[in-house]
């Protein structure tokens, strides 16, 4: 997935919505980046409105300082303008450039804040909720974070290792909630979701790139994940325990498809056509049928 997070359309236009998100005017538009912006406008509302309780660390602040100063003189914020007046009648520039000037101010400004904010997201605001579970007031931020980073990740790769990530995170979350069976079951459903979300990521581009590299990252977690999901079944209620079941289940099947899909690249095969909610359905072998 291409990014453009800091181009100049996608900067005024993330500058709008946070103007819109702390009570500014509409401006009744849609853009097609407004879905992958509504997750950094989430995190700068509640950075906003809910500070968390947390400490950043001293070299942290100072790198982001230099990063945002770096910035800010590259693009020439706060410099005083310098607009060219070529091919602009007499009359109309006094309106006209303090307007132009305006907007690249604003954009550029927007291109700060979104550096800091997710900077901000994946650092400071992360340590400060990673250890929250449903039903805890950072919890949401915790979950805004991860949209962020999902909206920071600059190809399918990266997000579906993200996903993988995140399938881990609800692993750790379940074992904080056993005894309460409504929430042990939503985070498994949620584990389950963010698992077949990243699988299904990692095997198309594998499959698409005929290359191996995403299928030995599914098999790291299938490893890891297996042996974790296991534990919940100690100790575990009747109920509890089927649904741990379905989540084995479901890396078994994880497991299967990344072999299969790893033996059809090794044997040249085309890529596959068939898909399903772990990706790619490859074909058998020619010598395997």
């Amino acid at each position: 997935m291409k990014s453009y997070l800091f181009s100049r359309r996608r900067a005024e236009r993330f500058a709008q919505l946070l103007d819109e998100a702390n009570g500014g005017r509409r401006h009744h538009v849609r853009s097609r980046a407004d879905d992958h912006l509504a997750a950094l406008v989430a995190v700068g509302r509640q950075l906003s409105t809910d500070p968390p309780p947390a400490e950043v660390d001293p070299d942290f602040r100072t790198g982001l300082r230099a990063m945002l100063v770096a910035t800010a003189e590259r693009e020439g914020i706060g410099a005083p303008a310098a607009a060219s007046t070529e091919a602009v009648p007499a009359g109309h520039r006094g309106s006209l450039l303090p307007a132009v000037t305006a907007r690249r101010a604003r954009a550029r400004g927007a291109i700060l804040v979104g550096v800091a904010a997710g900077a901000i997201a994946v650092s400071g605001i992360s340590a400060a909720s990673e250890n929250a579970v449903p039903g805890d007031a950072l919890y949401g931020m915790k979950r805004s974070t991860e949209r962020a980073q999902l909206a920071l990740a600059s190809s399918d790769l990266s997000r579906g290792q993200l996903f993988l990530d995140f399938a881990r995170t609800r692993l750790d979350e379940a074992a904080a909630l056993r005894g309460d069976q409504l929430g042990f079951e939503a985070v498994l459903g949620d584990m389950d979701s963010n698992t077949r979300q990243g699988v299904r990521l990692l095997t198309t581009t594998a499959a698409q790139r005929a290359d191996t590299t995403g299928l030995t990252t599914v098999d790291a977690f299938v490893t890891g994940q297996r042996r974790g999901v296991t534990g919940l079944l100690d100790g575990a209620s009747r109920p509890e325990r089927d649904r741990v079941r379905r989540s084995l289940a479901l890396l078994d099947a994880v497991g299967t498809r990344a072999d299969a899909l790893r033996a059809a690249i090794g044997c040249k095969l085309p890529a596959p056509t068939a898909s399903d909610a772990l990706g790619p359905v490859p074909a058998a072998c020619p010598g395997d049928r």
